[in-house]
């Protein structure tokens, strides 16, 4: 699983749902929510 910063509890977290994405420059991320308090949650780079 990749782990990403959640900013509403300020700490890593595994990301659930976790879907990759392209940004609009095409590097890759990852996107999905917070297994905690649902927020979403989003890492630039390519996922592990």
């Amino acid at each position: 699983m990749t782990q990403g910063y959640c900013l509403k509890e300020r700490k890593k977290v595994e990301i659930a749902n976790a879907t990759e994405v392209t940004l609009k420059n095409g590097r890759p991320a990852t996107q999905g929510t917070c297994p905690n308090c649902g927020t979403k949650v989003f890492r630039i780079g390519k996922s592990k």
